[in-house]
């Protein structure tokens, strides 16, 4: 819950400039509060930020007061969405099978949503890691198109606190998840305080496609050191 229209303005003309040198082939998504979504539609309209939503109902319509659709979505131009990211399954009750319902509606409405799973410290600490994303994937996933589709693992317990999973942790966790997958080739990202001086590292683990970033992410300077990582020859 971050920026105005007016502040999310001032970031894009801030951010576009940094991105001149951007490799082509790195895909930037800003997720951005619903307020904000057309606004930023239209001021990126024909560049290569694309635009997603933070969180997506599983009805097309009806008596349901304070959520969104995925046509109202699609509409404006949106072409991504959050789904059960953890602070919804934290504060506002996200279930596995509510998150199930709104990857499908999701993809219905041509929306290519990026699903959340992670563990807390307390299951971490009792090493229920792999059986709690194993859960949360085969719940979440059931009936869903694993060819539209991104995951992004945040521990819990690494998100806003500082306290990042190390990289090689990390990717052994990705790969777990995309040894559970049909689809081998989903883009599967990395979230937990993710911010410039360890994205390259991050980025650079065999499993890992991309980051899912949070504070780091809210500033134009630091969104575009993220963007322009270097690993290697992709420097």
């Amino acid at each position: 819950m971050h920026k105005t229209q007016a502040e999310a303005s001032r970031f894009v003309q801030q951010l576009m400039p940094l991105l001149a040198q951007t490799p082509e082939s790195r895909e930037l998504v800003i997720c951005a509060p619903f307020t904000a979504l057309g606004l930023l539609t239209d001021k990126l309209r024909g560049s290569e930020v694309k635009i997603g939503a933070q969180n997506v109902h599983w009805e097309t319509s009806g008596a349901y007061t304070g959520e969104i659709s995925g046509a109202m979505l699609t509409e404006i131009g949106v072409r991504y969405v959050v789904v059960g990211h953890s602070e919804r399954r934290q504060y506002f009750g996200e279930t596995d099978e509510t998150v199930n319902a709104r990857l499908k509606a999701a993809q219905l409405a041509g929306l290519t949503p990026i699903l959340c799973v992670g563990e807390t410290k307390q299951q971490r600490d009792a090493n229920e890691t792999e059986a709690v994303i194993a859960a949360q994937i085969e719940k979440g996933l059931a009936g869903v198109n694993q060819f539209n589709l991104v995951i992004a693992y945040e521990p819990i317990w690494a998100i806003g606190t500082g306290e990042t999973c190390a990289s090689d942790e990390a990717n052994r966790v990705i790969g777990g998840i995309r040894a559970q997958l049909e689809n081998k080739e989903v883009s599967i990202q990395y979230g937990g305080s993710v911010n410039p001086k360890n994205v390259d590292d991050i980025m650079a683990q065999s499993e890992i496609d991309g980051a899912l970033v949070g504070g780091a992410s809210l500033e134009a300077e630091s969104f575009a050191r993220l963007a322009n990582y270097s690993v290697g020859h992709l420097a």
